[in-house]
């Protein structure tokens, strides 16, 4: 009743039963205490976790690998990888699933370091441990590193899941690895893995993103079901391309069927009309999202109205909205939509509008773009002054320019070039070649 309780997230009724249990005098045993872990968990009751850790050691159960890889299961949601150690390092014995459950609580938290030493520590590596530390290095943007523990786990004899093939899709889709994309399309036969809706999903995701938008809609035509996140990544993919109408005609097909959208497919509407100059369909789905599908706006809609009306030239319509962004929302997200709006003020040269964006972006954060945007848009206009003052301001705070890097895959390796840096061990070659070009073109 309990579990039965549990899979229907009845989690109020679950602990009741436990309440009753223990009134009648019995005692749970190592099939009832990690149903109970898991609706602590899940009611995110970090409190009632402990109580229940506490029967735990009375019972003398924290010797048990279920119960123990429930409790590390537990502190690792509550992300408190303390006590998930202290009840790893307490248990006698480790099953795969304790190292799993581990690197994954790690991962969880940003501590990736820490994931990768519990990693090789792991005396037994199989298809779940490695599994969790490549997505950890994916959910933690580590990209780069995470195609390198795939490289290192196909020479050995483990056949990667749809788990770990959607993680280095991902990763795929992100650096612009597209023909380790193709390699992972093609394997799918090989090892027969069936291709479900989120496999097929992940690899219409790296098309799309790898610009290989019709092979991303040929999988998304074929696809014999689709989910809420197919549709997203599919109207996304034909809105980055710029395919803005595409995009439009595509939401009126999903609004046919039985899949409603949600806050991320109008995010990926507004980055369509962003793309394709449609400002005024922009606005009408705003106003849809919250009328028709009583979906409430965040941040990310807000930022992309703004982004939509600057590039338009509505900067009074973008300030405006600007100001209706809830008082909830952090600094953080706040200055996100002000930097949307000051870089649109400097491509369109609207001083007065982006003074007041930079002195408002000046209050909520210490970020060296602010000043690099404004002493670019001094610099384009005949104002020396303000130019000279913006870099007086920009050395009296110590503020240094982030150098940017770019990415470029060569023979199905990734390379990393950051501005002014010189670490590429061929770094040397490539200036030969650069020097090279730029002869021919003089």
């Amino acid at each position: 009743m309990i579990k039965a309780s549990l899979l229907r997230n009845e989690l109020n009724t679950s602990f009741r039963l436990y309440k009753r249990l223990l009134e009648n005098g019995m005692h749970p045993d190592n099939y009832t205490l990690p149903y109970i872990l898991k609706a602590c968990a899940y009611m995110e009751s970090f409190r009632l976790g402990e109580l229940v850790h506490g029967h735990c050691l009375q019972l003398g159960f924290l010797f048990d690998s279920f119960v123990g890889n429930t409790l590390i299961m537990m502190y690792s949601l509550f992300g408190n990888m303390e006590n998930a150690r202290y009840v790893f390092d307490e248990m006698p014995t480790h099953c795969v699933i304790s190292w799993t459950v581990l690197i994954s609580g790690y991962a969880k938290i940003g501590d990736i370091d820490l994931a990768r030493v519990t990693f090789d520590e792991a005396p037994v590596k199989d298809r779940g441990i490695w599994g969790s530390i490549i997505s950890g290095y994916v959910q933690n943007n580590c990209f780069k590193e995470g195609l390198h523990m795939f490289r290192l786990m196909q020479s050995t004899n483990i056949i990667p899941d749809e788990a770990i093939l959607v993680s280095i899709l991902g990763a795929c889709a992100h650096l612009g690895t597209l023909e380790i994309g193709i390699w992972i399309h093609k394997q799918l036969n090989a090892i027969k893995l069936r291709s479900s809706v989120k496999l097929t999903t992940a690899l219409m995701d790296m098309y799309c993103k790898c610009g290989k938008l019709d092979l991303a809609l040929k999988l998304f035509d074929e696809m014999p079901e689709r989910d809420t996140i197919s549709w997203n990544v599919m109207i996304s993919g034909l809105a980055i391309h710029g395919e803005g109408q595409h995009a439009l005609r595509l939401f009126s097909q999903m609004e046919t069927t039985n899949i409603p959208p949600d806050d991320v497919t109008f995010i990926a509407i507004f980055t369509a009309c962003i793309h394709s100059g449609m400002e005024h369909e922009g606005l009408n789905f705003f106003n849809k999202m919250f009328t028709k599908y009583k979906i409430n706006p965040k941040t990310e809609h807000f930022i992309c109205i703004i982004d939509l009306l600057s590039r338009a030239g509505l900067f009074q319509e973008a300030k405006d909205i600007i100001n209706k962004i809830p008082q909830s929302c952090s600094p953080k997200e706040v200055a996100v939509a002000w930097r949307a709006f000051l870089s649109a003020c400097q491509s369109h040269k609207q001083i007065d509008f982006a003074k007041m964006a930079a002195e408002r972006l000046m209050e909520l954060e210490n970020d060296s773009g602010v000043y690099v945007i404004m002493s670019n848009l001094y610099s384009s206009t005949s104002d020396v002054d303000s130019l000279q003052e913006t870099r007086k301001m920009m050395r009296n705070r110590g503020v240094d320019k982030i150098p940017g890097c770019s990415l470029i895959e060569v023979g199905g390796v990734v390379n990393e070039f950051v501005a002014g840096e010189k670490t590429n061990y061929r770094i040397e070659e490539i200036h030969v070649v650069l020097e090279n070009l730029n002869r021919q073109m003089d």
